[in-house]
């Protein structure tokens, strides 16, 4: 039967071949793989979710003709994600062989992510080898290869916060994989807090709380996404307190994240922030050119197919810096736009396909709304700010501000030493150097600041 499903897959594939021009089957079709064929329905597999959406969005229909041209009954077809492989990579008659090690190995890679009755599913293209590093995330990438390496607890629990698409998840998704390949036997849960809530408010509502408590208090290593929603949600920060501590008593691993540090959780109960902090806290800090200009890189690479020129992965990377996500969303639209139109990707074609994205992120910072923004963190009066006051928390407020406007603005240093009630610019002079030094012996002042930078970045 499975030389009789792969010999299909194949005849499907040639069809597709002649359906389409070269470079549509070789963008869009030679990268599937084939799972199953089912109940009517055949399951096939794409590398990435933007080409998984893309061909149930554009080519479901024609792929589902070519199936049933080949085998009356197929139905519907359904495409899921997992990355690390490509389908038909073979031209000569060892493809159908080549199908089915591929099909095995994507039936036992199905088997890992589904295998977690009540966790999360993981992403497979999230793991340590696609985790590209850079000053912003060194530290939070090394503990959480060291987490995912060892069964010994090190730091109990893993705090890993940062802004939106800055990389927590694919972590926590990586640490995910890593264990479970090295340590088979260990259970291992990852979900969001939103998940974790809503299962909690179904135990109370079927009065089940016992098994919901059994479930997560014998895992070996938990792992919560965006920790911050339970901020307000008395119950469940009961649950989550109870459940934390249970854990830790127990030498079970926790890791956690948050698009801010534990201290920072507003509506979290204090109990549970100090809890937070018991461990290891690993900020992601937006990224830096080199980063996304590696990320960039590595992308270009997963498709050989399409050729891009070095000046445009350096347009991007210096022009895209609010996040990750963003910067990823950017690139699949333009290798999309190239296969689909058949344009060669070049910086005038890129400029003309992201306008919308360039002129979102060419938003400017001013002088004034750093002002406004700092005086407002510190619980200031903006007169406060620009004073003659001296007052050390006053003072410090100021030489923030300063500092601030020279990395983020590209005013020099007299004119904002003007904005900033007349002063000399050697007085800005030394409110960067100031807040320089103290960035490295002080970390509440530095935490303070990456919060400040985040906030101008969105």
């Amino acid at each position: 039967m499975v030389d009789t499903i792969d010999t299909q897959w194949i005849s499907v594939l040639e069809r597709l071949r002649e359906d389409f021009d070269e470079n549509t089957y070789k963008s869009w079709f030679k990268p599937l793989a084939l799972i199953n064929v089912e109940d009517g329905r055949a399951i096939m597999a794409a590398p990435t979710r933007f080409m998984r959406n893309w061909l149930m969005s554009n080519f479901a229909e024609r792929i589902t003709g070519a199936w049933q041209k080949v085998n009356s009954g197929i139905q519907d077809i359904e495409i899921i994600v997992l990355a690390g492989f490509q389908g038909a990579d073979k031209e000569d008659g060892s493809a159908k062989n080549n199908a089915v090690e591929k099909k095995d190995t994507f039936k036992e890679q199905i088997r890992i992510v589904d295998d977690n009755e009540f966790g999360a599913p993981l992403d497979p293209r999230f793991t340590f080898e696609s985790f590209v590093v850079g000053k912003s995330n060194e530290l939070a990438y090394a503990a959480a290869r060291r987490v995912a390496e060892n069964k010994d607890v090190n730091f109990n629990p893993l705090f890993l916060h940062g802004g939106v698409g800055l990389g927590k998840t694919h972590l926590m998704h990586a640490i995910a994989w890593a264990n479970r390949q090295r340590f088979p036997d260990r259970k291992v849960v990852y979900l969001s807090a939103e998940h974790f809530m809503n299962q909690f408010i179904s135990s109370m509502r079927y009065r089940d709380t016992i098994s919901f408590k059994k479930k997560f208090r014998n895992v070996d290593l938990l792992m919560i996404d965006d920790v911050q929603f339970i901020a307000n949600k008395n119950a469940t920060q009961e649950e989550f307190f109870h459940t934390f501590n249970t854990l830790i008593d127990n030498n079970r691993q926790v890791i956690l994240s948050a698009d801010r540090s534990p201290s920072n959780l507003d509506g979290v109960e204090e109990r549970i922030k100090s809890r937070l902090g018991w461990g290891m806290v690993a900020d992601i800090h937006p990224t830096e050119y080199e980063l996304r200009l590696g990320i960039l890189q590595q992308k270009a690479n997963s498709v050989p197919e399409v050729e891009i020129q070095t000046e445009v992965l350096e347009f991007l990377a210096s022009r895209i810096s609010s996040n990750v996500r963003e910067l990823e969303g950017a690139f699949n639209r333009m290798v999309a736009h190239s296969t689909l139109i058949g344009r060669p990707i070049t910086l005038d074609m890129t400029q003309e396909v992201l306008q919308d994205l360039l002129r979102a992120n060419d938003r400017r910072v001013t002088v004034d709304e750093i002002q406004r923004q700092v005086a407002d963190y510190f619980n200031l009066k903006l007169s406060d700010l620009l004073s003659a006051r001296r007052a050390r928390h006053v003072a410090r407020s100021r030489q923030v501000a300063m500092y601030l406007c020279k990395q983020l603005t590209t005013k020099s240093l007299p004119s904002i030493g003007r904005k900033f009630g007349g002063r000399h610019h050697t007085t800005v002079m030394h409110a960067v150097k100031r807040v320089d030094e103290l960035r490295l012996t002080d970390s509440v002042l530095e935490e303070d600041i990456l919060h400040l930078e985040r906030m101008f970045s969105t």
